[in-house]
This record gives C-alpha cells, sequence and structure tokens, in this order.
C-alpha cells in the first residue's frame, strides 16, 4: 500500500499490508496523516492506494486570506475577479508546491495502535 501526497508517492510511508485490511489500514494512516501535517498555503490531498486503486482519502484544507476583507458592498464582479485570482494562485502554488512532511510526523503515524 502506497500513500501519495499531492499524487505523488511516498516511499517511507510504503507498507505492506493484507488485502483484507488494505482499506481500514489506509484509512486509519491517512487520517493520522491529516493530523500529523501542518497546513499549508494550498490544499494537500494524503491517499492511500493499491496499485492504481485509490482506497482512502483525506485532504488537509489550505491557509486561506480573506481577500474580500477590503470590499465593501458594490459591485460582485470585483469581488469575483478577486477570488478567480487567488484560486488561480492556489493552482499554481499547488502545482508548483512540495509538501514537507516533517519528522515527528513519520514517528506518529508509523506508531501501531495497540488494541
Amino acid at each position: 500500500m502506497e500513500i501519495l501526497l499531492n499524487g505523488r508517492p511516498v516511499e517511507e510511508l510504503t507498507t505492506i499490508v493484507h488485502r483484507a485490511r488494505a482499506y481500514s489500514a489506509g484509512k486509519s494512516m491517512c487520517e493520522r496523516l491529516r493530523e500529523s501535517i501542518p497546513r499549508q498555503m494550498f490544499e494537500i490531498a494524503v491517499q492511500a492506494a493499491v496499485g492504481s486503486k485509490v482506497l482512502a482519502r483525506e485532504t488537509i484544507k489550505a491557509y486561506r486570506k480573506n481577500v474580500l476583507a477590503k470590499c465593501y458592498g458594490g459591485d460582485i464582479t470585483r469581488k469575483m475577479k478577486l477570488l478567480k485570482r487567488q484560486a488561480e494562485g492556489k493552482k499554481k502554488m499547488r502545482q508548483i508546491g512540495n509538501v514537507d512532511v516533517p519528522k515527528d510526523a513519520f514517528i506518529s503515524v508509523l506508531k501501531r495502535k495497540d488494541k
């Protein structure tokens, strides 16, 4: 089972899991990663996949600046233009940006919870 961050595999988190437990293991690992990776300026998709089939997905939300704070009432097209420009910038950042996974996040994700 591979873990993908924004579509890129992370070799350090690849594990061997039985097919019957793959979904639950992938779901729990994605949830732990979502909690331990800090938020970035762009949205991060955390996915657990076996081969090309994605079993589980979690999304780390982006920080968001309020670009409409200085707009009071008035023309709606101005607001739409500002939101569109912000969305284009986030899209560009997602393509270029690399996700840094801290060392303590690796340790917390790889710890097994005893039942």
